[in-house]
């Protein structure tokens, strides 16, 4: 499948305008239509205190969510005009769940562009959740770091491969990306063995399926209990230059990641580049 439907989510972090940048660079790299999606939200107020807010401050609230939403808007036509797009793109600006409304509006895209959820952002103030909406959209996220510039993005791709029907997702949702990339890695970290494992040569058949669309693939794997798994991944990106991670999501539940930890959510905390995650 093309990638010929993007959906980058827009909002008022300093991060923003580099998602949004990166989005407009996809969208011209695959002629695609780009939707800007920039969500009103509110902190949460009780409503014995909701009731006795007066009408001006209000309307001052309103005035500020505006002119934070025009902001945001400016932003995002400031990418389309220079990249080109003024005939291929849309702005949405809509209240509500940040991250309902993004899943909701995400399933009429190819592939939904989000940030990576900053841990030091205001607790109170909603944000779209990529860990919800890899499950609830029903399509491929692109989670894009909240601290860095990514001037390229899936020319040197690593791809997490554990031979789970969630790599083989993610593999398959990258295509598109996969196929205007320069050097693809497939890399396992610690294999498991057996039938049901990664076998002799783990990545090999995942490698071989790929080389026969692509000719630049290598395979390699790494058994360790001495590192984190995910730093074994990053370590492996930043070693290559890698400019994008493709891997699934979630492979077991996400109150076990939570216990026992896991390359997701992992993942999702530390990453350095650019993550395209499928469940």
């Amino acid at each position: 499948m093309a990638l010929k439907d993007l959906l980058v989510v827009v909002d008022d972090t300093a991060a923003s305008a580099e998602r949004v940048a990166l989005a407009a660079r996809l969208a011209v790299a695959h002629d695609a239509h780009l939707t800007g999606l920039y969500i009103i939200t509110h902190t949460p107020i009780p409503a014995f205190i909701e009731a006795e807010i007066p009408e001006s401050v209000r309307l001052q609230q309103q005035a500020t969510e505006k002119a934070m939403a025009e902001k945001a808007a400016g932003l995002f036509d400031e990418a389309v005009r220079r990249n080109g797009l003024s005939g291929r793109s849309e702005w949405r600006a809509l209240a509500g769940d940040p991250t309902q409304i993004t899943a909701v509006h995400g399933r009429y895209s190819d592939l939904i562009i989000v940030g990576q959820v900053n841990p030091a952002r205001v607790p109170d103030l909603p944000v779209p959740l990529p860990e919800d909406l890899v499950f609830d959209a029903g399509r491929p996220i692109l989670v894009v770091p909240y601290a860095g510039t990514f001037p390229t993005m899936g020319e040197r791709v690593l791809i997490g491969w554990n031979a789970s029907r969630e790599a083989a997702r993610a593999v398959g949702d990258a295509m598109p990306i996969l196929a205007k990339s320069k050097r693809l890695t497939v890399m396992a970290v610690n294999p498991a063995p057996g039938a049901n494992g990664l076998g002799d040569e783990p990545g090999a058949d995942i490698a071989r399926h790929l080389a026969r669309h692509f000719n630049h693939v290598e395979a390699a794997h790494i058994s360790t209990r001495a590192i984190e798994p995910g730093d074994t991944i990053l370590n492996a990106v930043a070693d290559d230059s890698c400019d994008l991670v493709v891997m699934g999501a979630y492979g077991r539940s996400r109150l076990r990641e939570l216990v026992l930890g896991g390359m997701t959510r992992y993942m999702l905390q530390h990453m350095t580049v650019p993550v395209l995650m499928s469940h």
